[in-house]
């Protein structure tokens, strides 16, 4: 590296390349800082590959307070309806303000946003770029914008490994290169690291994305809120190809159907049918699946002849899979796409680590509650950059102490984990499954090797999820079907994760479910 860090020293740190980190640094502008991404930009970010849009309240017919509702009403009654008012106010701005920044979103011929309808919205609110390509044009113009900003230093192919503490405070961030140990002294660190997909078998998520934004900040003495709820999206393409491609809801905006092999199109007679919530959705396709039948999405009627048009990345896809969406059906089924919970934060972003903040997938702001609606997570991460940006910059630097490279654990690896969170966490689970995952993951969490920061991460969603005894959106228990008149967020800390689950593995009734 032929950076000189010493020269950093004391700068804001935001590990994490995707839309979250990116447009934190962006609005930190003119103040330098530090961004960390331990592939190059772009390349291992969930926020390339998003499909559907962004969430805003910018159509004539509707309104903040209409987006609210919808939000609140997919939340499933876990929803911070403060924190969830003031992102979706924030939203409209949002936009312009990407637009500024080179954003090239759809619009029609007099200029207005082409808008389209995604499950669980009441209105036509999702702006779009280049068709199915949102993503990946956000992410082109925020790329672009960091490498022109003088005021963002941009550190790729080094990974976060530990975050310093000292009096509940960051005192700095131990990193890793090719050429070895790197250590970045700073009072103020943002995560931005996504979600956490990358956990499981079947995913959406770049493979890259596990969790680690969740590890750091479990080490860190962080608490981390609503793990449980993991959002399985209905329609992944069903073939091969790890990481799955989407098939975003936008198409059954658009009137696609879903259908099983007989043609009979199993949702038709369901509250909302293939627009209902996607935990609802998902749920109706495994358990359809789960009956012997395969699942297809039925788009050659709509948007039929122009479905190339509309969608062209998925179009290529399914090209080069042998299959016509103006033709023939597209296999589908669920696959993990989006964590609802993550690092418990205030309004500004904020952790209860002093100096630690978290935006985007990574953060629990309260917006999603226990189901994110479609494409709320894109403007989620970029309104609440802003706000966790004001408060980087504001927060004092304080003074740094020196602190010598440590020996770092090696570079995560999940592969053990995905089979054991994938069979005890799944669309549908029950004590018996989150028990064994919990009995499996522990002595790997408790371990120095490569696995130990995924396990960790595992290990606290199945302890939130064990101790959560009901259904509520993403999170479906057959054994607890029903859904408690009240609840409240789930908060977790490592230390009383492990203490659970030290005394979890060893009770008789947890014996009994691995015999």
């Amino acid at each position: 590296m032929s950076i000189d860090l010493s020269k950093l020293a004391g700068q804001p740190v935001i590990i994490g390349g995707g839309a979250a980190g990116l447009m934190t640094a962006l609005y930190l502008a003119p103040t330098p800082v530090v961004l960390l991404s331990k592939s190059p930009l772009g390349a291992e970010a969930s926020s390339m590959w998003a499909q559907g849009g962004f969430a805003a309240a910018v159509g004539a017919d509707d309104s903040p307070a209409l987006h609210l509702a919808d939000t609140i009403a997919a939340g499933a009654g876990l929803c911070d309806e403060a924190a969830a008012s003031r992102i979706v106010e924030a939203a409209p701005a949002a936009v312009e303000r990407l637009a500024t920044l080179g954003v090239a979103f759809d619009r029609r011929a007099d200029g207005s946003w082409r808008l389209g309808l995604e499950a669980a919205h009441g209105r036509n609110r999702i702006v779009h770029a280049t068709g199915d390509g949102t993503g990946r044009e956000i992410m082109r113009a925020l790329i672009a914008a960091v490498r022109r900003t003088p005021s963002i230093t941009l550190l790729e192919g080094v990974e976060a490994r530990r975050l310093m503490v000292e009096d509940n405070a960051i005192a700095g961030v131990f990193a890793a290169n090719a050429a070895g140990p790197v250590v970045l002294a700073t009072k103020r660190v943002v995560i931005a690291t996504g979600g956490i997909g990358g956990l499981f078998a079947d995913s959406t998520n770049p493979s890259g994305c596990f969790g680690q934004g969740l590890a750091l900040a479990a080490h860190a003495g962080a608490v981390l809120s609503d793990l449980e709820f993991v959002q399985f999206h209905p329609t992944a393409f069903d073939g091969p190809s790890r990481p799955m491609p989407l098939l975003t809801e936008a198409i059954r905006g658009d009137g696609a159907h879903l259908i099983d092999e007989t043609g009979d199109r199993f949702m038709a007679n369901e509250p909302g049918a293939e627009l209902a919530a996607r935990d609802i959705v998902a749920r109706a396709v495994w358990r359809h699946r789960a009956k012997g039948h395969r699942t297809f999405l039925d788009a050659r009627t709509h948007p039929g002849a122009d479905f190339a048009q509309r969608y062209p990345v998925i179009s290529a896809f399914c090209k080069m899979a042998g299959i016509d969406p103006a033709i023939d059906p597209i296999p589908i089924r669920p696959a993990v796409h989006y964590h609802m919970g993550g690092i418990a934060v205030d309004g500004e972003g904020r952790s209860r680590v002093r100096g630690l903040w978290a935006c985007g997938e990574a953060a629990r702001t309260g917006l999603h509650g226990a189901n994110r609606l479609a494409s709320n997570s894109l403007m989620e991460a970029i309104v609440c950059a802003h706000w966790v940006a004001e408060s980087v910059a504001g927060a004092n630097a304080g003074r740094l102490t020196s602190h010598d490279a440590a020996t770092l654990p090696p570079a995560p690896d999940p592969s053990v984990v995905r089979p054991i969170l994938s069979r005890g966490l799944g669309v549908l689970r029950d004590r018996d499954g989150i028990a064994d995952a919990i009995h499996a993951l522990y002595p790997i969490a408790r371990g120095n090797g490569a696995a130990s920061d995924p396990a960790i991460v595992g290990l606290m969603i199945a302890i939130s999820a064990l101790r959560r005894e009901e259904s509520r959106g993403g999170h479906y228990r057959t054994d607890r079907p029903e859904t408690l008149r009240s609840a409240k967020p789930s908060e977790l800390s490592l230390a009383d994760a492990l203490a659970a689950a030290h005394d979890i593995a060893d009770t008789p009734y947890l014996r009994l479910a691995r015999s």
